[in-house]
């Protein structure tokens, strides 16, 4: 029997070769996966490899425009600031206790919802807080 590490490395692999189906990854496997990429590699690597398999997921999907550098910044920054503070021992727990990051506008508690549909924030990370 193939133990739960392997068989969520294996979807790691495939989010990370462009492999998983973008009709099946609603927001909360986007939360689930980031959760475990953020447990198997530091903040920087991990940015790294998701952004890289949003990217091809959103290819593979026709809709590459869809990608959004500021959320996922931002998500991934979350999740991984809530997994070092929480002491969580396993994704049903983090999903349990942190119900606000299920939703995909729980953003909007820090940013504008004009400033996140921006071209510049799709683009680019962009900070919370006033434009210029």
């Amino acid at each position: 029997m193939e133990s739960v590490e392997a068989s969520v490395d294996d979807e790691l692999l495939a989010f990370e070769t462009g492999a998983l189906d973008p009709a099946q990854f609603p927001h909360t496997e986007h939360v689930r996966l980031g959760y475990e990429m953020l447990g198997r590699h530091p903040f920087a690597e991990a940015l790294k490899r998701f952004s890289q398999g949003l990217r091809l997921l959103a290819a593979k999907g026709g809709r590459p425009e869809i990608y959004h550098e500021t959320i996922t910044v931002a998500f991934l920054a979350l999740i991984g600031e809530r997994r070092a503070l929480g002491g969580h021992n396993s994704w049903e727990d983090f999903r349990d206790n942190n119900g606000d990051l299920m939703h995909k506008r729980c953003l909007e508690r820090w940013y504008d919802a004009e400033d996140l549909r921006s071209d510049v924030a799709r683009e680019t990370f962009c900070l919370p807080g006033p434009r210029r």
